[in-house]
């Protein structure tokens, strides 16, 4: 389905170029001379590159159909990850470096939407805070009464971050996927 950049909103997915974008910001411009323009900032699906992309006023592209399918991950073997379709049971394999991230905070029966496009994967979207238990944490030092001291931990999946001094061993944790920091306790 062919768009002009009039239709132009956040969120938006095209194909440009021979690369699947989704449109993060645009603007109009009417400049007093010279013909109207609109200046873009595009996220390559792929790469996950960012890029400022400006077009003519009324230019057409291709509009990008992406699938979301609502998935549970259900177990990985080596550096390959099983996920399972929640209404028809079929199974996909994505690999890790597909995953890229994410793979920090996937844990067995985590509920995920993977986005496709034309069977090709784009990624996978977590939700946005986890709990994780802290498995390993270094001992918090005695008269570190400085604000906002932090030690460091790893949680059940293996990844290391930073939470405050109180945070113990075999506790639970509230973790937010999209900057992979520590929010609160369980």
């Amino acid at each position: 389905m062919s768009i002009s950049t009039s239709e132009f909103k956040t969120g938006l997915t095209i194909e440009y170029n021979k690369h699947i974008w989704q449109v993060i910001e645009f603007q109009h411009v009417k400049p007093g001379k010279g013909a109207a323009f609109v200046r873009t900032k595009l996220r390559n699906l792929r790469t996950r590159a960012v890029v400022d992309k400006t077009f003519r006023a009324g230019e057409k592209m291709e509009k990008a159909q992406i699938d979301k399918l609502d998935m549970v991950y259900s177990y990985s073997m080596g550096d390959t990850y099983v996920f399972m379709d929640t209404e028809t049971f079929e199974q996909l394999e994505i690999s890790l470096e597909q995953l890229d991230d994410a793979v920090n905070f996937l844990i067995e029966e985590m509920k995920v939407v993977i986005t496709q496009f034309k069977g090709e994967i784009l990624g996978i979207q977590l939700p946005e805070k986890i709990t994780l238990e802290v498995i390993e944490a270094d001992p918090g030092v005695k008269g570190n009464t400085a604000a906002n001291a932090t030690k460091n931990i790893k949680v059940q999946t293996g990844y290391i971050l930073q939470a405050p001094l109180f945070i113990e061993v075999g506790q639970k944790i509230v973790i937010n996927t999209g900057t992979g920091k520590y929010d609160t306790r369980a």
